[in-house]
């Protein structure tokens, strides 16, 4: 492989082009340093780059789902439904790229596979390969071959978002079978046809959610191989109105400060209800559970305060939406299936649209494997429960390696050379859910720690990228090369996270904020359950006193 003479010398190298990597250019740029983003796929957008799947979109009302950087950014663009779908979002993506002349600072087809702390000049060597064509003596055209670059940054940010690390269940006999073989989180960029097709889907989390109604639209037949039943609410999703659109536009300020003093970051329009589930009787939790159910979207578990703090309250949301599971599915036995016997809410809710209805079209069959697991792929289909079922297609809606599957899979060396392996090998270890002890000058854009999973996405980049902004220029108004999070104040972070955790009933069933989707991933509720007013409010105080719990040189 081709490497380059010099390493690139540059004060910030960023990992990934998704909104957490060009909202972190951006800030880059406005604060005079030289920044590079360095990006695996072939365009920008992240994780509306790669999950086009079908069905694909928002699950956070799109008026809110855009950034806040740029007054001109949101009085210009314009979105199309309620909850936007991938195109869309794609689209936004690109037109921030183009529109903050942002492309020659970013390499695509490139990735990161290590970088290690030099403490000599307290800088980050950074590799990366990068595919290029290939010279004209190199074969024949549309050839590619890689170039190792090195890179030189003084920061080192991690721009990959908790959701960009596929989950491919090690299913035995995968490789033997036929068929394509799609996964919902690295869906190809060209138009699938599922007409005439026997199609089996495995996985019934958001993406499957989401993409199940339109594949069963066009399938002769669908498979759903369901583990855990899924609770789905409605969304609710339409063109927007033109109207509502303005009166936004008009107070976007006083919009996004309204929303900020949501726990979620959003949702201002419908805030959670200050009353007990216990306090009312069963008519009043009907009426209020009802109303929720009818305006969609997350905002049913904000019916009542303590619906993911009290077993009881959380029973009467659960039986709610059981309830409009069994009026829905037409076939007693699928219904059944369907009807989720977990903590709702522990599992991140679905949005979904006609859900539960697919199941009710003779071309879908649902098939329970949660006691009765695959037993293996076939060249035509797979073995479960002794049976075997025959398809054309296998979907794999099996989510992501979440919040940490990316960066441990990166040679990452910090300060004495330990790797982040090594030191998140019983899970992971952060200040701030910004940084990690023992990795100077490294910053992790809604890592674990953070609020991310339970936030407003652009709300938890924006917020984070400006901590790090400001966390800079302290260091360079002082002099300093770099700073480091001390174990102290990383010990206490996590244990923070955990307290938190436990006040919830998110540690009620096994899900991705536990890591319990991976096999052999260490056990620890990653995301902070803390609420995001609060969060920023810490993160707030830590800088205000000269960035307490961190180290400088």
């Amino acid at each position: 492989m081709p490497i380059e003479p010099n390493p690139r010398t540059i004060d910030m190298l960023i990992v990934g082009a998704g909104f957490s990597g060009l909202c972190m250019l951006h800030k880059a740029r406005q604060l005079g340093l030289s920044a590079k983003v360095v990006e695996a796929a072939a365009g920008v957008g992240g994780t509306w780059y790669h999950n086009c799947y079908p069905g694909a979109r928002v699950d956070v009302e799109s008026m809110e789902y855009s950034f806040q950087f740029s007054e001109a950014l949101q009085q210009e663009w314009q979105w199309t439904e309620r909850y936007s779908p991938q195109p869309e979002l794609l689209k936004y993506a690109n037109h921030i790229a183009d529109r903050f002349d942002m492309r020659r600072d970013i390499e695509l087809n490139s990735r990161v596979t290590g970088a290690t702390f030099d403490e000599s000049d307290q800088r980050w060597k950074i590799v990366a390969t990068h595919g290029k064509p290939a010279a004209p003596s190199g074969g024949r055209p549309g050839q590619h071959e890689d170039v190792l670059q090195n890179w030189s940054a003084q920061f080192l940010i991690m721009a990959c978002g908790p959701l960009s690390s596929p989950n491919t269940p090690s299913f035995k006999g995968l490789e033997t079978f036929e068929g394509p073989v799609l996964h919902t989180a690295r869906w190809p960029h060209h138009s699938v046809d599922f007409a005439g097709q026997k199609v089996g889907v495995i996985g019934t989390g958001s993406s499957g959610v989401q993409s199940i109604p339109l594949i069963a639209a066009q399938a002769s037949h669908l498979t759903v191989f369901q583990r855990t039943a899924t609770y789905v609410v409605p969304a609710r999703n339409a063109a927007l109105d033109p109207t509502y659109v303005a009166a936004v536009k008009a107070d976007y300020v006083g919009f996004r400060a309204r929303s900020k003093q949501m726990r979620t970051g959003f949702g201002s329009d419908f805030p959670p209800r200050d009353v007990s589930a216990l306090e009312v009787d069963a008519q009043e939790r009907e009426t209020q559970l009802e109303a929720r159910w009818k305006i969609g979207g997350f905002h049913l578990l904000g019916a009542f305060r303590d619906i993911m703090t009290n077993e009881e309250a959380n029973g009467y949301a659960a039986q709610f939406v059981r309830d409009k599971i069994q009026k829905v599915v037409k076939n007693p036995a699928t219904a059944k299936l369907l009807l989720p016997d977990q903590i709702i809410g522990c599992k991140r809710l679905c949005v979904g649209t006609d859900y539960y209805e697919t199941y009710n079209r003779d071309n879908v069959e649902l098939v329970d494997v949660s006691q009765a697991p695959i037993e293996a792929l076939t060249p035509k289909g797979l073995m479960t429960g002794g049976r075997h079922y025959a398809f054309d297609t296998l979907v794999l809606a099996t989510g992501f390696d979440a919040m940490t599957g990316t960066l441990m899979k990166l040679d990452l060396q910090g300060l004495g050379g330990v790797s982040i392996q090594e030191k998140w090998k019983a899970g992971p270890l952060n200040y701030l859910g910004l940084t990690i002890a023992g990795f100077p000058n490294f910053f992790n854009i809604a890592g674990p720690g953070s609020t991310s999973a339970f936030t407003l996405g652009t709300l938890a980049i924006e917020h984070h990228v400006n901590w790090i902004a400001d966390c800079i220029q302290f260091m360079k108004a002082k002099n300093y090369l770099s700073a480091v999070a001390t174990e102290e104040a990383e010990q206490a972070w996590v244990a923070y996270v955990d307290k938190a955790a436990h006040r919830s009933l998110l540690l009620g069933c096994n899900s991705w904020y536990l890591g319990a989707n991976i096999a052999g991933k260490p056990r620890q509720f990653m995301p902070l359950a803390a609420g995001f007013p609060s969060y920023a409010k810490r993160c707030a105080e830590v800088a205000g006193k000269d960035y307490e719990g961190f180290s400088f040189t």
